[in-house]
């Protein structure tokens, strides 16, 4: 598994987040059948806090979440989304591939195959919103007091988010 890390700025009505980086974990589980890599990606996330909470596609919308992190498996096709809002990151996602996603991360699918299906999941004891808007001070405090995973969603205590977001 290759891991990729990197930090976005405030950007447009984005507030992303300068503190933590997203996380891109290429090869995260095996692809290949699309039962098998979200029944995968749903037991690594369970095991590690991440209870998973949807298998769907990637909103093809600019938005972000205020109330909780959020991570990404990607358990069957491939996609093109764009990180950070608009003007953000294009990122080339496939099967077997995971993304975490601190608060206040703009994301968005631009192009996807017919077969990409994502599973969803937040760490235990948040709930996810979606924002479509800047945030008010409000969004702003709460994403701020946001508590950091005790685990990474795919490593477990051992895995970069521990590190990096620590």
């Amino acid at each position: 598994m290759k891991i990729e890390s990197f930090v976005l700025p405030e950007h447009d009505w984005v507030p992303n987040n300068p503190r933590l980086p997203v996380l891109v974990y290429r090869g995260a589980v095996a692809a290949g059948d699309c039962e098998e890599a979200a029944k995968a990606f749903e037991t690594v996330f369970e095991k590690n806090g991440w209870p998973p909470q949807w298998r769907d596609g990637v909103y093809d919308y600019h938005h972000y979440h205020s109330t909780a992190h959020e991570a990404l498996g990607v358990a069957a096709g491939t996609a093109t989304l764009t990180i950070g809002g608009p003007g953000g990151l294009d990122i080339h996602v496939a099967a077997g591939d995971a993304l975490v996603l601190p608060t206040g991360t703009g994301h968005r699918s631009i192009e996807a195959s017919d077969d990409f299906v994502v599973v969803g999941a937040y760490p235990r004891g948040q709930n996810w919103d979606i924002r479509r808007d800047a945030p008010d001070e409000e969004a702003r405090q709460r994403m701020a007091a946001l508590p950091i995973p005790e685990a990474d969603p795919v490593a477990g205590k051992a895995g970069p988010l521990v590190e990096l977001w620590t």
